[in-house]
C-alpha cells in the first residue's frame, strides 16, 4: 500500500509543488485547473495536477534556441 501512495504522490503534484518547479504562483496553477486549461484531480479539499500536465505546459512555452 505504501509504494502505491508514493507512486501516486510522484505522479500528481500540488499547486505548491508545481509553483516550485516553474517559478509561478500556486494560485496560477489553481486558476488554470479551475478554468479547465489543465487536467487536474480534486480529492476532497486537495487539488492535484498531473506531472505530465506540468511538463506539457512547460514544453508549450519553450522556444527553440536562436543561432547567432
Amino acid at each position: 500500500m505504501t509504494s502505491k501512495k508514493v507512486e501516486f504522490e510522484q505522479e500528481y503534484l500540488s499547486p505548491q509543488q508545481c509553483a516550485a518547479l516553474t517559478g509561478e504562483s500556486p494560485w496560477t496553477w489553481r486558476k488554470r485547473a479551475y478554468e479547465g486549461r489543465i487536467a487536474s484531480v480534486k480529492l476532497g479539499r486537495s487539488l492535484r495536477i498531473s506531472h505530465a500536465e506540468v511538463r506539457r505546459l512547460v514544453a508549450e512555452g519553450t522556444r527553440p534556441a536562436v543561432k547567432q
